[in-house]
Formats: structure tokens, sequence, C-alpha cells
């Protein structure tokens, strides 16, 4: 039986699938693949680490002018910074939306990844999870002074989510789960893997609640990083 010719056209123009460049350990490169998940976009990944001893290939500052992770590419259009690649996601790709409608909970959609970025992220990743995570498997000891500096920024930084978590709902702004959910998670996965992250979170009711319900989601199964145990 011969297809019908608008389903050979669909295929015959089919735009090709994103390409991701990155470590698939990396937090920015998960919240990126999150978003591609949750929107059930295929996708390549090209594993990237920026970390190696023979660093990145000289040809990829083609896709990053800063030399970082993750860049991504669809269809001849070139694209880094991981908020802007997920926004970019949620509007080119069919799927469920992962921006609320309402102008004021978009606005705190952006606000919530602003803080992560700016606040967030270094001191609960770089201080916390590497120190008391990572530190021994690279052969030395934590930074106690570090952890401690850390633990203080990061309770502020989270203090601030926890306000603005939706007490009723499963998911931080919203009925659905938008891309503060996304990267927020996409950091947590490291940050409660040490005892230092997972009380922090836990002291905060609604955050916590949010991350037993967001753990669970396909999409963080599906997404799950290397250095988790």
């Amino acid at each position: 039986m011969s297809k019908p010719l608008h389903n050979l056209r669909h295929k015959a123009f089919a735009r090709p699938a994103p390409v991701l460049y990155g470590a698939a350990y990396n937090v920015y490169v998960r919240a990126v693949r999150l978003a591609l998940a949750e929107k059930s976009v295929s996708y390549q990944l090209v594993e990237m680490d920026l970390g190696a001893e023979e660093g990145a290939p000289a040809n990829y500052l083609y896709n990053h002018t800063f030399m970082r992770i993750p860049a991504f590419e669809h269809d001849g259009f070139r694209l880094y910074e991981a908020s802007a690649i997920t926004r970019y996601i949620d509007e080119a790709f069919a799927g469920p939306a992962l921006m609320p409608r309402s102008s004021r909970n978009r606005a705190r959609v952006n606000q919530v990844i602003s803080i992560i970025e700016n606040y967030g992220y270094r001191p609960m990743v770089w201080s916390i999870f590497v120190e008391r995570c990572r530190a021994a498997v690279v052969g030395r000891g934590a930074d106690e002074e570090k952890i401690a500096a850390a633990i203080p920024q990061v309770s502020y930084a989270l203090d601030a989510l926890e306000q603005m978590t939706d007490e009723k709902g499963p998911h931080l702004i919203g009925k659905r789960v938008t891309l503060g959910d996304l990267h927020l998670a996409a950091m947590l996965a490291y940050g409660t893997l040490a005892p230092e992250g997972a009380e922090l979170v836990k002291m905060r009711p609604r955050l916590s609640r949010w991350w037993e319900e967001m753990r669970q989601r396909p999409s963080m199964t599906e997404t799950r990083s290397p250095l988790e145990k």
C-alpha cells in the first residue's frame, strides 16, 4: 500500500536532529538534555570533556566563542549558553510548553533560572558537591572550610526559591513543569548527593516536596549523570 503523499513530503523535508556538544556529567548540559527529553526531541550528544588533558578540539571555537559547554546546533543554527538553548528548544519544537502562559509566571521562571546560575550553582556544586563527593575520587581530602563557607550562600539562594515555589502543586511555578524546574533539578541532582546539600533541601518543605516529585520524572532517569550513585 502506498503512503500518503503528505507523509512522504514531510519525511523528505524533515529537518535534521539537533546536536548537543558537551559532557553527560555537566550540570548545564543536563539541563539542556532535560528540556529535550521533556519535549521528546531526538538528538545527538557529542561528548566533549573540556576538563580532559587534551581539552577541546581547536575547531570547537566554531561552536562556542568562549570554549565552554554546552553548545548546540540545529539545522545550521548554532547556539550556546544553556538558558538560551533551553528556551530555543521550548519554542522551536513541538511538545508540552516549558514556559507558562502568564507573563508574570514566565518572568518568575526566568528569575528562578537567574538565581540558580548566579547564586546557587557554584556554591552548591563546586563548593559542596565537589568537595564532599568528588575530592576523595581524585585523591584529596575535602576542604571543610570551603564547604562551611558555601552553606550560608546556598541557604540564602534556597530560601529565595522556597518562597517562590508553589505551596500546593508539584512544580515550582504553575501547574506544569517549566524550564525553572529543569535547571534547578540539574543542579540539585548533584547538590543533594552531599549530606549538607540534602539537609539544606530537606529543611525547606516546599522545595523538599518538589524535589521528591521531580527526581522521579522519566526525564531525570533518561538523563542520569554518570557521576550519580
